[in-house]
């Protein structure tokens, strides 16, 4: 047999919060505040937002990690938080999640579209997420109340190794027989999702404006003046320059103009691992 690199797209995985729901990506990074907030420590929203993308027990260490919260937590419990104390605002992070998931769950404008004309096209629709799967079902639930269903979905806690390794991406890739990961695109609002599509060798495409790093709801974002959104979206994108994505784009709804662009290069023989 011979080796015949694709010519097109046959998956399109997608991340949840910020890049299909939740413009913003604020059911992660309010539920953090609240979670450290009920053991005495206060952190703040940006603070919450630092390592966003990785799962949340790694995320919560992460946080734990920073000389400012770990001083904080110091002065309440005269030690530095240990990988117990992390585990204990895990373990309180997940109900808070669970119950206050529906709270941040609206589609993104343009989600739905982009996605009923990728499945018109015969592209598959993946997702992942550094939700644990508790968390997960609930969002996959209230997703579908709002008409949106991925073909397969992964959470963080069901593979190895979450973001920025390629696991979740490559279980999507296996469970929807694609034929090649070059043939799949990685969406996602965060660095350690990018990350994790290049890993897996697939073309990725990172959100500049629905996502953690801006931060703002969708009608904040919509009333931005075009000079300060030119700012933002310049300073967004120098925090995904290491990540090396192939595209950077607003948000989903321009998603079908890179799809088109990328078609046209595997027929031209790139190839994403080549860029």
């Amino acid at each position: 047999m011979r080796y015949a690199a694709p010519v097109k797209i046959e998956c399109a995985i997608f991340d949840w919060a910020g890049t299909t729901v939740d413009f913003g990506s604020f059911a992660p990074t309010q539920i953090f505040v609240e979670a450290f907030a009920e053991f005495g420590v206060e952190i703040t929203l940006d603070e919450a937002r630092g390592p966003m993308g990785m799962g949340k027990w790694d995320h919560i260490r992460t946080l734990c990690n920073d000389p400012g919260i770990a001083a904080r937590f110091e002065a309440t419990f005269g030690r530095p938080p240990s990988d117990d104390d992390v585990t204990r605002i895990y373990e309180r992070f997940m109900p808070l999640q669970i119950e206050k998931i529906g709270e941040y769950s609206e589609m993104i404008p343009g989600a739905l579209d982009v996605i009923a004309g990728l499945r018109e096209r015969g592209i598959k629709i993946g997702s992942c997420s550094g939700y644990p799967k508790p968390v997960m079902d609930r969002v996959v639930e209230v997703a579908r109340a709002k008409g949106y269903q991925a073909d397969y979905v992964v959470a963080t806690d069901e593979v190895p190794k979450g973001r920025p390794y390629p696991s979740q991406s490559l279980a999507n890739a296996v469970a929807l027989a694609v034929s090649d990961v070059a043939a799949c695109v990685k969406v996602d609002d965060t660095t350690p999702g990018i990350l994790e599509g290049r890993a897996a060798g697939m073309w990725t495409v990172a959100l500049l404006m629905s996502g953690n790093a801006l931060g703002l709801p969708y009608d904040d974002y919509a009333a931005l003046p075009a000079e300060r959104k030119a700012i933002e979206r310049e300073r967004i994108a120098g925090t995904f320059r290491d990540s090396r994505p192939h595209y950077l784009i607003d948000t989903i709804a321009e998603l079908p103009e890179v799809i088109a662009d990328i078609e046209r290069r595997l027929k031209a023989g790139e190839m994403p691992q080549s860029n």
